[in-house]
């Protein structure tokens, strides 16, 4: 019989004076569910076990809440962080994976991985993401349109070291403005390497009219081209400001230098 809170709390001082039993209460274990979801995640996964520092310590007979890349939610039990980052992990990753029925989500870091796979379109079911970084971690093709739904993100890494003719990331259907109308609490934005193929006037509205609280934005060997428009200057929150192997072609235009924070 499962003895309610409320009854342990009225029974410590008695069991503490009359047995001597010290009685400790532990909140924020691991709710099963969620720990069944992450040994589901960690069994389709394809990882070097002599290399991973995490997933290799993952089992089914500890707190998950205590295993290295986890943090749960001290009140509920729930996960909501998780870091998978330098795990070595190769091969897919689908829709149908664990991980994207772990829903109280806020953090979620798969960088420096090798995927070599699309991203998922499960990535959206994660609604409650503020932070979501897959920069280096192999996937490729079109980023979804469904990533447009992930209205809580505060900062995004989508950055990837690329090679001319190589696999990336791109955005043409939907486009960099589809993606980011909706993302408009974004502080920070790392695009590095994906293929945007966009003309000034489009890139730059889209940032300024979508993305108000902007403060990092990098989007460096975009395949950008210019000139930088005028309505950048609206974002008046950047402190870093990167474009570098992008073919802007023009003059660096006077109202950058009103961004009095930039680096």
């Amino acid at each position: 019989m499962k003895i309610p809170l409320f009854t342990w709390l009225f029974l410590i001082p008695f069991l503490t004076i009359f047995f001597g039993v010290n009685v400790f209460l532990v909140s924020g274990q691991c709710r099963k569910d969620q720990q069944s979801l992450l040994l589901q995640l960690k069994n389709t996964l394809v990882f070097d076990q002599s290399l991973s520092a995490k997933l290799v310590k993952w089992n089914s007979t500890s707190d998950c809440c205590e295993w290295p890349g986890i943090t749960c939610d001290e009140g509920s039990g729930r996960v909501i962080s998780l870091d998978l980052s330098f795990e070595s992990i190769t091969g897919g990753l689908d829709d149908s994976s664990g991980l994207f029925s772990l829903q109280f989500l806020q953090s979620l870091n798969l960088s420096f991985n090798s995927f070599d796979t699309a991203l998922p379109v499960g990535f959206a079911n994660l609604k409650d993401l503020i932070s979501l970084n897959l920069s280096s971690a192999g996937f490729t093709g079109q980023i979804p349109n469904d990533f447009s739904k992930l209205t809580k993100l505060v900062s995004l890494d989508l950055s990837a070291l690329s090679f001319p003719g190589g696999p990336a990331l791109k955005l043409e259907k939907p486009n960099f403005a589809t993606l980011v109308q909706n993302l408009t609490h974004l502080t920070e934005l790392l695009l590095d390497g994906v293929n945007i193929s966009a003309h000034g006037n489009d890139w730059c509205k889209a940032l300024s009219s979508s993305l108000p609280n902007l403060k990092v934005l990098s989007m460096s060997n975009c395949y950008l081209s210019g000139p930088l428009d005028a309505s950048l200057a609206k974002l008046q929150s950047l402190s870093i400001i990167r474009f570098s192997g992008n073919n802007l072609s023009a003059p660096v235009p006077e109202f950058l230098a009103n961004y009095s924070k930039s680096s």
